[in-house]
């Protein structure tokens, strides 16, 4: 397939995060040209008043809940997973699949060509991924085997789930203990060797909730971060989502190691899991910071322009400054830092990147003034997913088809 997008405000993300005018040339699952382009295309999107930018990266989802949306609404944390692991013990594989699909829709609707999930079953996510055409890093659950209500073993099973997807085009399999209060010793000790031996990443929620903290200080004398790494389980192929209750000592360990952080601030604030993700510290430590939704059920949307304007805007408002955050911090966080998080080849419109793109149409009522000086701040602080006018995954158009001709 050739895509042919002309005349457009392109917001590259390269290395000196330049702003271009000019035309995109995507020729089969890579972007081939950026300038003036002069060739023919099966696909052109001509338009007045639009920009291409990359693709929007969430690494932090559990996206079969979709179907679970609105149902524990303005509840604690321990509250919501009650809730929530009440209707999961009764769900099907068709659920999962179901879930997956429509939360599918919602992300290349709002300009998300890849993301990060956590669930049971990820084979049914798999199979939704793979009829939509996103591009998913999908995460098999695991949790003690006492507690779990998978068949078989949680470790066995998503070392079958990594078996069977490595090398697929769009799915990339890992493995993802829940959490310490989840996973014992043994448990994440065998996620850690099963990632190892087929070189795969790790995801798993660290430092949720103050709660969270103080129970696992209590029962080992140690906070999460800093058990997690006496035990061995702490590298740069995980990545820690939500990170919110850390020590300055927690987050200098966790730089050292090279784990990423996903911050979901949507979620953080929905659940009142107080204060916020240690931001500025962690950048000045040098951590690699990227951003998630979280599900549907604590968000209550997989919009990451929403979540873009409420990572920005909820630590200007903790340290009384707004400078505490800037616009093009926050998009890098969705773009090229979560591409480097994830080892994708995506993240920035340049020449020989995949074609991972998002189309944002200009004319709408909150994207004017349209124009290059004020394009990143909009971005960031007015659009919103339904200023999305095309999401095209892997050189392939996933949504607006129809606006080309």
């Amino acid at each position: 397939m050739s895509i042919l997008i002309k005349d457009s405000l392109i917001v590259t993300q390269n290395e000196k995060r330049e702003i271009k005018k000019g035309d995109v040339y995507v020729e089969d699952n890579l972007i081939s040209e950026i300038g003036k382009v002069n060739v023919e295309a099966e696909y052109k999107f001509e338009g007045k008043n639009i920009a291409v930018m990359p693709g929007l990266i969430n690494t932090h989802n559990h996206v079969p809940m979709t179907f679970m949306r609105g149902i524990a609404d303005d509840v604690d944390l321990f509250e919501f997973l009650e809730r929530v692991w009440k209707v999961e013990e009764g769900m099907t594989k068709e659920d999962i699949y179901r879930g997956s699909i429509m939360g599918i829709e919602e992300m290349l609707r709002t300009g998300t060509t890849t993301f990060v999930d956590m669930y049971s079953y990820e084979d049914e996510v798999a199979k939704a991924v793979k009829e939509k055409g996103i591009r998913g890093f999908l995460g098999w659950a695991v949790v003690d085997e006492e507690l779990t209500t998978q068949g078989g073993t949680p470790v066995g099973n998503a070392e079958e789930f990594i078996k069977e997807y490595r090398g697929d085009d769009l799915v990339t399999p890992l493995i993802a203990p829940h959490a310490v209060y989840t996973c014992g010793e043994e448990t994440l000790l065998k996620a850690k060797e099963v990632a190892e031996k087929y070189d795969a990443l790790m995801t798993i929620h660290i430092s949720e909730t103050r709660k969270e903290v103080y129970d696992h200080r209590k029962k080992t004398g140690m906070r999460p971060a800093e058990w997690l790494d006496k035990i061995g389980f702490l590298s740069n192929r995980v990545i820690g989502a939500h990170m919110v209750w850390l020590t300055l000592r927690e987050i200098k360990l966790l730089s050292e190691r090279g784990v990423i952080a996903s911050h979901n601030p949507t979620s953080n604030m929905k659940l009142g899991n107080g204060g916020s993700m240690p931001l500025v510290e962690m950048l000045q430590n040098g951590m690699n910071v990227t951003l998630g939704t979280d599900s549907v059920v604590s968000n209550n949307n997989l919009d990451m322009f929403e979540v873009m304007k409420f990572a920005a805007l909820l630590h200007k408002n903790e340290r009384w400054d707004p400078k505490a955050t800037n616009a093009q911090m926050i998009l890098d966080f969705a773009t090229v830092n979560a591409a480097k998080a994830l080892g994708l080849n995506a993240g920035s419109v340049e020449e020989g990147k995949l074609a991972d793109l998002v189309i944002i149409d200009g004319n709408e009522p909150n994207a004017k003034p349209f124009k290059k000086e004020n394009l990143v701040s909009n971005i960031v602080y007015s659009l919103n997913g339904l200023n999305v006018a095309a999401t095209i995954v892997d050189g392939k158009i996933r949504y607006g088809e129809e606006k080309f001709s």
